[in-house]
């Protein structure tokens, strides 16, 4: 996980739209904004993969707290717009 760098997206393993972004790095953790909830600490072992500047996180190790805020993450979008 020494690959994930700051402002690297961040989706969820079976999405393809971007949900935020890597806000900082740590030993253990990595922080991210998630659009629309602001900043949540996510453990390195909920990372799947880390691929073109992409953090892929395995939503069934995620808590709880941050699901919801990824399930409201594009809440006001217009879906009309790609």
């Amino acid at each position: 996980m020494n690959s994930i760098r700051e402002d690297f997206a961040v989706f969820v393993h079976d999405g393809d739209k971007q949900l935020g972004a890597v806000r900082h790095v740590g030993s253990h953790e990595i922080r991210v904004y998630i659009e629309n909830a602001g900043d949540f600490t996510v453990p390195l072992s909920a990372v799947k993969e880390v691929v073109d500047d992409k953090v892929v996180l395995d939503c069934g190790k995620l808590d709880a707290d941050l699901r919801k805020a990824i399930g409201h993450a594009h809440f006001g979008e217009d879906p009309r717009i790609p």
